[in-house]
């Protein structure tokens, strides 16, 4: 075994053993004992058919008729009791594969969202198309390794099986034979292996790229329409189309190859077997029956010696899917409490109010100094602004606070998440309900129909839940509400979450000042500790201190009384 044969198998073993081994162990060796027993059936059914098929031409060869007929009754009475067999196979193994998926892709998802790493992933070049990885790659891995498996089970089986009968017929086709699989095996992998991984690896990945700009156009429609960028966005479709196109190319070529060299070695095979026995038959030392029992075995023996001749395209598509896996699992490590950062130095802790200690922040790729030495405290029943040029690391800091951000040095003391609640410049609208746009990202959050429609009057929104059709009917929520009915929505969740810190990064830049006011007037009310970032004038007055970044990495606080704009 090479040594990059030997690390796809680590690879894939590192996949697909915890199945195995957790909870749903004893129903997977329960099925997998079942498809086991089934092969064995299908094998021994083989067999007696392999043995009837030359019966009967012995039969038909010797005119003996009742013979014939005898031999066709014992073949209809076999087929009643294997057709069953064979149909509850395939329904066992798709079972086995639904569950396989089914937990494989909880585990992923899990760790995918835990921890935040969906949100870490972004920053990681490495990883293409995770969406693609946790839906057709597991889809693909779990069916394509039960595939696999089995075939070599069954392969195993009628090996044992049909090399008796082939040996009891000619020793000569059972030396051939040996030889013959030997070299169409070393031919294949060594001819045609590592190009054939290669194409099928950077294929998968140029077709996720294609259809992931097919999705972003579609995401974005309004936006290219209203820059009238369709021209420039068709380009960048039909480029990554081309590169898919191109890589598909040198694939076909590889393939024809390779089918060229299948195909000549499996036809070979309908001459070769008759021609080495054809003396024994010409010379009336066996039967015309006996000798198409004897290609029959030889074809099953072949088939079960010629698994990676006749399987090796879909070996390699299978090996660039279990490539694409392992990259994601080693990005999202097992361990819930392991950060996927590298070389972190922003400390954090969980404290009652929000204290920044001596924080310095840098760039992702720690060659911009965004603030430095930065020391402030918020106690609750206060509040900050933020303000400063584009650029100056307002936002970069509110990542910090939350946690997304972690190039620095110095420490975050900061209350615990479930009581922050922070509202983006551009809010997020989930997929559902109005009334699951309320509540999150709290849906078991204790709030009757009365009080959700309490919170859309109060954010300015009266008629909404009636314009729509009731708190229940799910849209297309984006593109049915304005920016800034998105942002009065997105305040509806903070007055009916009641969080204790709130953190606002340009929350309200969509409104006009009387509703801005108005939501600022009310958010104060319910004592909630306000952070925001922002640029007018009029949200001063609801903030009790200033945080002024100058773009240099240098800043002052200053109490929000003494604070003035700049013009």
């Amino acid at each position: 075994m090479t040594p990059s044969n030997l690390q796809l198998w680590k690879r894939f073993w590192a996949l697909a053993t915890p199945y195995w081994r957790h909870e749903e162990k004893w129903r997977a060796w329960g099925l997998i004992a079942l498809l086991v027993i089934l092969l064995f059936g299908q094998t021994h059914f083989a067999v007696l058919f392999n043995e009837q098929t030359g019966e009967f031409t012995s039969a038909l060869a010797a005119q003996d008729e009742e013979r014939f007929w005898n031999s066709i009754k014992l073949c209809l009475g076999l087929l009643a009791f294997a057709i069953p067999v064979y149909a509850f196979y395939f329904f066992v193994r798709d079972t086995l594969g639904i569950y396989w998926r089914r937990w494989l892709t909880g585990r992923f998802l899990d760790r995918y969202f835990g921890n935040r790493r969906f949100y870490e992933l972004n920053a990681n070049l490495a990883i293409d198309n995770p969406d693609q990885r946790m839906t057709e790659d597991i889809s693909t891995f779990t069916q394509r390794s039960l595939y696999f498996l089995l075939i070599i089970v069954s392969s195993t089986l009628q090996l044992i099986a049909f090399s008796t009968v082939l040996w009891s017929i000619s020793h000569e086709l059972v030396y051939f034979l040996v030889f013959y699989a030997s070299m169409g095996t070393c031919v294949v992998v060594f001819v045609f292996g590592q190009r054939l991984m290669n194409l099928n690896f950077n294929q998968l990945r140029r077709e996720a790229d294609f259809r992931f700009s097919l999705v972003r156009v579609r995401e974005n429609a309004e936006s290219i329409a209203f820059y009238r960028g369709e021209e420039l966005e068709l380009g960048q479709v039909k480029r990554r189309f081309g590169a898919a196109f191109s890589n598909f190319k040198r694939l076909v070529t590889a393939q024809f190859w390779l089918n060229l060299f299948q195909q000549g070695y499996f036809l070979l095979t309908l001459v070769i077997p008759s021609a080495i026995i054809a003396d024994n038959v010409l010379s009336g030392e066996m039967e015309v029956g006996r000798a198409v029992q004897a290609a029959g075995a030889f074809a099953a023996v072949l088939g079960a010696i010629s698994l990676i001749i006749e399987n090796f395209e879909g070996l390699s598509r299978f090996a660039a899917g279990i490539d694409r896996l392992d990259m994601l699992a080693k990005c999202l490590p097992a361990d819930t409490g392991e950060d996927l950062r590298r070389g972190d130095t922003i400390n954090t802790d969980e404290a009652p109010h929000l204290e920044i200690d001596d924080l310095t922040l840098l760039t992702p790729d720690a060659e911009r100094v965004l603030i430095q030495n930065l020391s402030l405290t918020v106690r609750p029943g206060e509040s900050l602004l933020i303000v400063g040029e584009s650029g100056s690391g307002k936002s970069s800091l509110l990542r910090a606070v939350a946690g997304l951000w972690y190039a620095g040095t110095g420490t975050i003391r900061r209350p615990a998440p479930q009581d922050m609640l922070f509202l983006p410049q551009q809010p997020y609208m989930v997929l559902g309900s109005l009334r699951s746009q309320l509540l999150y990202p709290n849906a078991a959050l204790p709030a009757s129909d009365d009080e959700l429609l309490a919170a859309l009057e109060r954010v300015s929104l009266p008629n909404l839940a009636h314009r729509v059709g009731g708190l229940d009917v799910e849209l297309d929520w984006p593109k049915l509400l304005s920016v800034g009915e998105q942002q009065r929505l997105a305040f509806a969740r903070l007055l009916l979450t009641k969080p204790r810190f709130a953190i606002l990064d340009e929350a309200t830049s969509a409104l006009d000042i009387t509703n801005e006011t108005n939501l600022y007037k009310q958010l104060l009310d319910t004592q909630t500790t306000v952070i925001s970032v922002g640029h007018r004038t009029t949200i001063l007055k609801f903030h009790t201190q200033v945080l002024e970044l100058d773009g240099c990495s240098a800043w002052r606080t200053l109490a929000a009384a003494d604070y003035r704009f700049e013009h």
